[in-house]
């Protein structure tokens, strides 16, 4: 069986924190989750994520079942709560992910060492897009701190931290962008054709 620690997801992190809180049964967590605006750092947007997740945190003994509900209008229930086991994994998944940054594969970094394939006009119009839906998230995501006034600030750093970041990715995306449309930045098939030649010459 793979170690715990081999196993950790943000989703199966989310999950160990609800149930630090209290047992409760998978619906109610996604629902948490949601309500929380946590979906925005586990994806929960597949029902059977949450249920999978929850299969492997039980293969691992990191939670176990505290009880099973029946009632005559609702399908039955299962509700889980957290081990020993649990709370240690949740502690230490919580100090590795703070501590060490994660080799992560996100697209965006992949479709812009790919975008010398489109003309500059069509990347111009796509990264145009791109920031207009950044600022349309950030002005969401702001608004929807706003809504909760004097919430401390420990409750609220995740929302922060993304809103740093796709604020820096915003800033990022515009300049980019002015540097297409002044043609700062610019190439053309055979430009790039001449790069790939003198490449493989070795610069001669």
């Amino acid at each position: 069986m793979a170690r715990s620690s081999d196993r950790r997801s943000p989703l199966a992190l989310v999950l160990l924190a609800l149930l630090a809180e209290e047992p409760m049964h998978p619906y109610r967590m996604r629902q948490m989750i949601k309500e929380r605006g946590k979906d925005k750092i586990a994806n929960v947007a597949a029902r059977n994520s949450v249920y999978q997740t929850i299969d492997r945190l039980l293969r691992t003994s990191l939670i176990a079942v505290r009880e099973t509900s029946r009632d005559e209008r609702r399908p039955e229930r299962t509700v889980y709560e957290l081990t020993g086991a649990g709370r240690d994994a949740l502690r230490s998944w919580t100090r590795a992910m703070l501590a060490s940054p994660a080799r992560e594969f996100p697209e965006f970094p992949a479709a812009l060492a790919s975008l010398m394939l489109l003309a500059p006009e069509d990347v111009l119009e796509q990264l145009s897009a791109r920031a207009a839906a950044l600022a349309a998230e950030i002005a969401t995501r702001e608004a929807e701190v706003a809504s909760v006034p004097g919430l401390p600030r420990l409750f609220t750093l995740d929302d922060e931290y993304l809103l740093a970041v796709r604020g820096a990715e915003l800033r990022w995306v515009d300049g980019v962008v002015a540097a297409l449309r002044s043609g700062e930045l610019t190439w053309s098939e055979e430009w790039i054709r001449a790069i790939a030649e003198k490449v493989e010459g070795g610069g001669n």
